[in-house]
């Protein structure tokens, strides 16, 4: 049965679907909680990157209103700080749980996948006891959520009973006896709080991953979240200690540094424990597999065509010569200066060409006030032939790769998000 057939099937019966509403209760005071298990509910949420969605630009930690932008419309994070009437104030520790396990709220409302319960789903009792603890020891803020904005009919949210009893699947963690207990750490962090297949997993047309696909490459707020196995558009494969430095610090001296999604990952990362991250790391390698001769070859071609700079002649490589070749033919070695040579770089090689464009047109920038690496955005000084003719001859001269068939539709849109 087609999917959209499927919801018309389904949804006479959601109006039977609804949980049942739980009683509210008073927050409850820091003293209440042991100020370790505090401590480690921080650490969880860093890893879930949990403030990042329920923070705004600009706005009071965890008091919501970050805009989220998906096929189905504009998602805004809520308010999770422990205001009574405002936040979850009035949420006991069973009404969070229910929350991360079944995607119901104190109403016994159904919440969109957007928030990423079908991966919290696999969190441990002992996990969630210390988000709570953390979650509900914030500074209270007096703050309303803001509508989402979605299209008909994903503005029924009873519809979304319908999505679970076809997609949503609920399971703890299981460990693999097979494999260690670092291997297995890594799994339970990056398949559950850290739920990277999110962004780095496709979906289908009602937004439900492709379980047969799992890490195969995904979609992020306009952003294109590379493959993380076998398939992975690396030029050089990833070792376990060069994805440990990555998430901790969003750069790798063969690798690209940290942009878009993922550098607010990185950053949350930097203040989980090392060992957690290591964990992830390992299992993120095992995922990859060993790579292949022809790999291995591939990437030794990359790396001598970063010593070796740029050659190709052309209006593209006229453009690269003014914009970026003093800095990315430079190189990355320590005191250079420079930038990751572009033959190095995943954005050249992935099958489109979105990350490229914002990269090229935003830049890249860190928090303001916090250190990182930058690189200028070019909007205001390409015109679209010229970005065009400058991804063109990315796209031959680095990636190595036939020409991508969507620059102009990805440089309209990322164009018109600027208007």
């Amino acid at each position: 049965m087609r999917p959209l057939a499927q919801i018309a099937v389904a949804a006479a019966m959601c109006s039977a679907c609804a949980a049942e509403p739980l009683a509210p209760v008073a927050a409850p005071t820091r003293a209440s909680f042991d100020p370790a298990l505090i401590a480690k509910g921080a650490q969880l949420a860093a890893i879930g990157n949990c403030q990042v969605c329920h923070t705004a630009e600009g706005g009071k930690s965890f008091a919501g209103g970050r805009p989220i932008e998906t096929p189905f419309g504009t998602f805004y994070g809520t308010n999770i700080t422990p205001d009574p009437d405002t936040g979850i104030g009035g949420w006991s520790e069973q009404v969070f749980v229910r929350a991360l396990r079944e995607g119901l709220d104190r109403d016994g409302r159904h919440l969109y996948p957007a928030f990423p319960y079908e991966y919290y789903t696999r969190l441990t009792d002992e996990d969630i006891h210390a988000l709570y603890a953390y979650i509900a020891t914030r500074e209270a803020v007096h703050a309303q959520n803001r509508p989402h904005e979605l299209r008909a009919p994903f503005n029924i949210r009873a519809l979304v009973a319908t999505w679970k009893a076809i997609y949503f699947e609920r399971a703890p963690f299981r460990p693999d006896p097979a494999r260690d207990a670092q291997w297995n750490r890594g799994a339970y962090l990056v398949n559950g709080l850290g739920h990277c297949g999110a962004c780095h997993t496709p979906r289908g047309a009602l937004g439900a991953e492709k379980k047969d696909r799992p890490f195969s490459g995904g979609i992020a707020e306009g952003w294109h979240g590379p493959a993380l196995d076998a398939r992975s558009p690396a030029p050089v494969p990833w070792t376990a200690e060069q994805l440990f430095k990555y998430l901790r610090t969003g750069l790798d001296d063969v690798h690209a540094i940290a942009a878009g999604p993922m550098d607010p990952v990185v950053r949350n990362l930097a203040r989980a424990p090392e060992e957690d991250v290591r964990a992830m790391a390992a299992y993120l390698e095992a995922l990859a597999g060993p790579p292949s001769a022809e790999r291995r070859k591939k990437a030794d071609a990359a790396l001598a065509q970063a010593k070796a700079g740029s050659r190709a002649n052309g209006r593209g490589a006229e453009i690269y010569a003014g914009t970026c070749a003093a800095c990315h033919d430079r190189g990355r070695e320590a005191g250079s200066g420079g930038a990751l040579p572009l033959g190095l770089g995943t954005a050249m090689t992935i099958p489109t060409s979105s990350n490229l464009l914002r990269i090229t047109l935003e830049g890249i920038a860190p928090p303001e006030g916090q250190p990182g690496r930058a690189m200028p955005g070019f909007a205001d000084a390409l015109t679209d032939g010229q970005v065009k003719d400058l991804a063109a001859y990315i796209r031959s001269e680095f990636g190595r790769a036939p020409a991508w068939p969507d620059v102009e539709q990805e440089l309209r849109k990322i164009r018109e998000e600027r208007k």
